[in-house]
């Protein structure tokens, strides 16, 4: 899908997405229960269609039912269960330590970048507690079961590493240690797991070297549960907001354990000449976005695993910021930026959801036209943005594949 999206301030009102991190981890616990619970409002992404489709292929029954997604928990594992993971990373590592914890023989594979995507460290410490696996990368069966004990991660390459071990080891026969070898980035993502798990009564204690967690647990289905409002994709309005617009957020948790949270501030001009975005990663593109229509040199650090996204997401926002007539130049972990006057181009999506949406809020501080290409990959995390888009007055004129 090609958008062209004309220059003019976004107003209005607008509902917060609903948070695919949240939705992840509420659907994998709520699999794990003792019995059925409705979770309310929780899309229809790409990311959370895969995480549905696993925990199904597991043995699960994730069912629509109005505003909601009743799921029914696996109870006995399938065996030799195949997992479309999509391009999810979420979805792969929250679900492999689990798949080895049944010991059922499960296939995952992916698709685009994530089976390029680092699970090395992952592997190693479930390797060590009696995982085993069969291919390096993806397509992967993983099988051996898996013991509690202590495990070490680096704190460096992904927090959904710690993410997938927390929702599973609670269920091992013995009590076990998570310890970051490394001080941990992304940390927050980890408290919205914490978060989650003991809305299902199961719980990890943070220590000073990370996380333990008592075995022999079990998730206790609270019955009903709703996803917050995500401040990931609500950050690219409050983005559009510091270019001008004004747009209203509505359904937003401003005390979340999301920590996207800090998007209420981030783009305030006094915190725009140098951000470390390391336990925020996911807001550098709108927040790129916003420092190149902003006079000024600004810079963006703590960045460098965002080249192991979807795209490698510094080069991708650093060429679409150029194909738009700005000036940008990479760093080793982010990106330096002479914000000013922007042209208006053609930018290449590059198949990543977050440059998309932020190249078309950008696109209402440009001159000229912005025309994305493989604008469809917003479907990822919000299929509803260029809707929303719309309502608040964008002007944009949509072109599909072959028409």
């Amino acid at each position: 899908m090609q958008v062209t999206i004309h220059p003019g301030k976004l107003r209005g009102r607008v509902q917060a997405p609903p948070s695919k991190s949240h939705a992840h981890r509420l659907l994998i616990c709520a699999a794990l229960a003792d019995g059925e619970t409705a979770i309310e409002g929780a899309g229809a992404s790409k990311d959370i269609e895969a995480t549905a489709r696993c925990l199904t292929a597991l043995g699960a029954c994730v069912a629509p039912e109005q505003d909601a997604l009743r799921v029914r928990p696996i109870g006995v594992p399938n065996k030799n269960a195949l997992l479309d993971c999509g391009e999810s990373g979420s979805t792969l590592r929250f679900l492999l330590p689990l798949c080895a914890l049944f010991n059922c023989a499960a296939t995952l594979v992916g698709h685009g970048r994530l089976p390029e995507r680092p699970n090395g460290p992952l592997l190693k410490a479930m390797r060590a507690h009696g995982a085993a696996f069969k291919g390096e990368g993806l397509p992967m069966t993983v099988s051996g079961g898996l013991r509690g004990g202590e495990y070490h991660l680096p704190g460096d390459v992904s927090s959904q590493f710690f993410t997938g071990l927390l929702l599973a080891l609670p269920l091992a026969d013995e009590d076990s240690e998570v310890i970051a070898d490394t001080p941990l980035e992304s940390a927050p993502y980890v408290d919205l797991t914490l978060s989650a798990m003991r809305a299902f009564g199961v719980r990890a204690e943070r220590t000073p070297r990370g996380f333990r967690v008592p075995g022999r647990q079990n998730y206790v289905s609270p019955g009903r549960l709703r996803v917050e409002g995500d401040w990931s994709g609500a950050a690219f309005w409050l983005a559009a907001n510091a270019l001008g617009g004004e747009v209203t957020v509505e359904g937003l948790n401003p005390l979340s354990a999301q920590g996207d949270r800090a998007a209420q501030t981030l783009f305030l001009p006094e915190n725009l000449a140098c951000a470390d975005v390391r336990d925020v990663p996911d807001l550098m593109p709108a927040l790129a976005a916003v420092m190149a229509a902003v006079p000024g040199r600004h810079r963006i650090v703590g960045a460098a695993r965002l080249r192991i996204k979807e795209s490698d997401r510094l080069r991708a926002m650093a060429e679409a910021l150029r194909a738009l007539g700005g000036s940008v130049r990479e760093t080793e972990d982010g990106l330096a930026i002479e914000g000013g006057s922007l042209a208006g181009g053609t930018v290449d999506g590059c198949g990543d959801h977050r440059v998309v949406m932020s190249a078309a809020v950008l696109a209402a501080a440009c001159k000229g036209a912005v025309t994305i290409l493989g604008a469809e990959a917003a479907d990822k995390s919000y299929p509803g943005f260029f809707a929303d888009f719309a309502a608040l007055g964008g002007k944009m004129d949509v072109k599909h594949a072959g028409k």
